[in-house]
């Protein structure tokens, strides 16, 4: 591809593109886990596959730094795979189509997967290279991060020795974070009973322009979900008339706050004026709430012609439906009390789809404190108990806790002021870092998380800054330099 060629720094962006090309979403890591094995193999490095596809690659200390404790740069491989639905894009097969844009790397219509190939890249180009100091390394690469952590779940902690590690999975540059939220996935099942059509005129119902976004880090921007917003739509037009739901679906990933979302409903051809009028009202003012935070939603209503189905959810089916999407939380349910502007605990019903089993809600909890986070769960359970859903809790991780003695904060903040001659902040995140079940794996083990600029990750507008990526790129080989001074 090339795209990226000329960039600074020149081997971070050609790791970078070169990942790219891979397929590595979620589930789908084969090829970029193989890939990363090759790189270590084939470079003399020992190298480490285990059977989560997890990828240890380790490398001696330089001249000086032996008897510092190792440090170990840890990513994950996978990304999240998110396009519009008017875009054509193979992403098991193809490679994304990055483009440049200014100061910002793009991918051409999908999501870019800075997130967290950038720290992947970090790595590979320290171990490429043969004039960087350090002490000795261990590049952790972990799979299956965007959905569930259950890469760093399978992790064998006795197969690392270091002390301190470097996160590089978060997307402010010159912040260093030092907590970060717990979460779970749940799944709520409704059972679907269907029936004979009676009513004779069929309509699909649209969502689209959301700006989405990371269900984390940028959840507290209140952003419009399309699944929530389809349930106020529908809500208010089986308050007033006899409809039947056919299919309803929006959203693909949990982690991401859904953009798009589309129901097939029945109704009576003498209904469809008063259908109309009715969505034209609830779209005025869903589009007046949302004018700040996502001023290009549009909601259409398309008469579907010719549809040649007999089989409708029943009324009592799409009625529960209904209900239960209007009634599900979401959002912002509470923030810290500790920390000004984070917040404490979410809830992202990010995937809605119609399917053999019923209609299925899956949603992605978190939570800086690990009691709130169960009662949430416990909220989800409850409305699935009342409605006749059958609620299954997914992979669950812990949060990350300050450690108010770490030697490694002081480090960072020290080193950042010196090699950029600004202050970094110490931040909490509302998102889920690797390092709360990490810590758990390496109890003894120091740990921050930084990164550069990146801006809408898991959505198809994510860009990477050029420029960041050379300021933290410099911070972080000041660091690792500076590590016999601090460590």
């Amino acid at each position: 591809m090339n795209v990226l060629s000329g960039l600074k720094p020149e081997k971070v962006f050609n790791f970078f593109e070169e990942i790219s090309a891979i397929p590595r979403g979620s589930k789908h890591e084969e090829q970029i886990s193989a890939y990363l094995a090759n790189f270590g193999k084939s470079r003399g490095l020992e190298t480490i596959q285990d059977e989560a596809l997890n990828v240890i690659i380790k490398k001696d200390a330089t001249p000086g730094y032996e008897e510092i404790p190792a440090i170990i740069i840890q990513g994950h491989m996978d990304m999240v795979w998110e396009k519009n639905l008017d875009t054509e894009f193979d992403f098991e097969n193809e490679g994304l189509n990055l483009l440049i844009d200014g100061d910002f790397i793009k991918a051409k219509g999908t999501t870019l997967g800075a997130d967290n190939g950038i720290a992947v890249a970090f790595a590979l180009a320290v171990l490429d290279s043969n004039n960087i100091p350090h002490p000795k390394l261990e590049v952790l690469v972990t799979s299956d991060e965007e959905t569930g952590m259950s890469g760093a779940i399978a992790l064998d902690g006795n197969l690392l020795d270091g002390k301190y590690l470097f996160n590089i999975d978060t997307e402010e540059e010159g912040e260093i974070y030092v907590s970060c939220s717990g979460g779970n996935r749940t799944t709520l099942t409704i059972p679907v009973t269907y029936t004979e059509a009676t009513l004779d005129s069929f309509f699909n119902i649209s969502v689209r322009g959301l700006f989405g976004g990371h269900s984390g880090m940028e959840i507290q921007l209140q952003r419009g979900n399309s699944n929530k917003i389809m349930a106020r739509i529908l809500k208010a037009v089986s308050d007033k008339l006899t409809i039947n739901l056919i299919e309803i679906n929006g959203g693909s990933k949990t982690n991401a706050i859904p953009r798009e979302g589309d129901t097939l409903i029945s109704v009576a051809k003498e209904d469809i004026k008063a259908l109309n009028e009715i969505l034209a009202d609830v779209a005025k003012d869903i589009v007046e709430e949302l004018r700040v935070s996502d001023a290009g939603v549009k909601i259409s209503i398309t008469e579907v012609k010719g549809l040649e189905t007999s089989k409708v959810m029943d009324l009592e089916t799409t009625n529960r439906v209904i209900n239960t999407l209007f009634l599900y939380p979401n959002g912002v349910q509470r923030m810290s009390l500790d920390i000004e502007g984070l917040v404490e605990t979410s809830l992202n019903l990010g995937v809605l789809t119609t399917e053999d089993a019923g209609v299925v809600l899956q949603s992605a909890i978190r939570s800086s404190v690990d009691a709130a986070k169960a009662l949430l769960t416990k909220e989800v359970e409850t409305l699935a108990m009342v409605t006749g859903a059958k609620f299954e809790q997914g992979a669950t991780y812990p949060a990350w806790k300050f450690n108010p003695n770490s030697k490694l904060q002081d480090m960072a903040l020290e080193v950042h002021e010196k090699s950029t001659g600004k202050k970094a902040g110490i931040k909490a995140i509302h998102a889920g870092l690797e390092c709360g079940l990490l810590g758990e794996k390496l109890p003894d083990c120091d740990m921050i998380s930084f990164g550069p600029n990146m801006f809408d990750v898991h959505t198809p507008e994510e860009k990477l800054s050029i420029s960041s990526v050379e300021n933290v790129w410099k911070y972080f080989l000041d660091l690792l330099k500076s590590s016999k001074d601090y460590l």
